[in-house]
């Protein structure tokens, strides 16, 4: 059995190439058969659906991923992956570098190339930590993700929940329900 394995590390992540759908259509036209596993996982250690996969696999079988940083983020945890699926009798096949093979030499290859992907995911994490730091001292500087909603309007969609439902405020204004919610729970502690 041929299994694509696509990750994103949000469900909307569209960086070139590693969309799902681009991972999708990379595995399918090398291996038109693949059955595509789709995960989305962000950098923690829990990967449930991965973790089915690798119980799943058996002698024979292939893991194939677009990329090594699709199949995993740490030079620590990249190896445990690889060693427990070459231990099982299962072939991994990056297209963007090749068969990861059983040898001397094929593990010392994809040790360097995890080294190197850990390497370029710490050095973004620093980068975004720089910039986020020289932001910090610039005038109207705010931390976190812009309100989509002004004051004026979560108020006036509060008043509009006095005579009418959620669904129909969230209708009118397009204020989600949960952020309806928030705002009436705020404007009560206010009161």
């Amino acid at each position: 059995m041929i299994y694509g394995c696509c990750r994103v590390s949000t469900k909307h992540q569209l960086e070139d190439g590693n969309s799902v759908e681009d991972q999708q259509a990379q595995i399918l036209e090398k291996y038109p058969n693949a059955e595509i596993v789709v995960e989305a996982y962000t950098g923690g250690e829990e990967r449930p659906i991965f973790s089915e996969l690798l119980d799943k696999v058996q002698r024979g079988d292939i893991i194939v991923c677009t990329k090594l940083d699709r199949f995993c983020r740490s030079v620590r945890v990249g190896l445990s992956y690889i060693d427990t699926l070459l231990d099982k009798g299962v072939s991994i096949h990056i297209l963007n570098m090749g068969l990861i093979e059983d040898t001397s030499m094929g593990r010392l290859i994809y040790t360097v190339l995890l080294a190197f992907a850990e390497f370029e995911k710490n050095q973004i994490v620093e980068r975004c930590q720089a910039g986020k730091e020289i932001a910090k001292t610039k005038e109207g500087f705010k931390d976190g993700r812009p309100k989509k909603f002004s004051r004026e309007q979560l108020n006036h969609a509060v008043e509009l929940l006095e005579t009418r439902s959620y669904s129909q405020v969230e209708s009118i204004t397009g204020i989600s329900k949960s952020t309806l919610q928030r705002a009436k729970r705020k404007t009560m502690v206010s009161m």
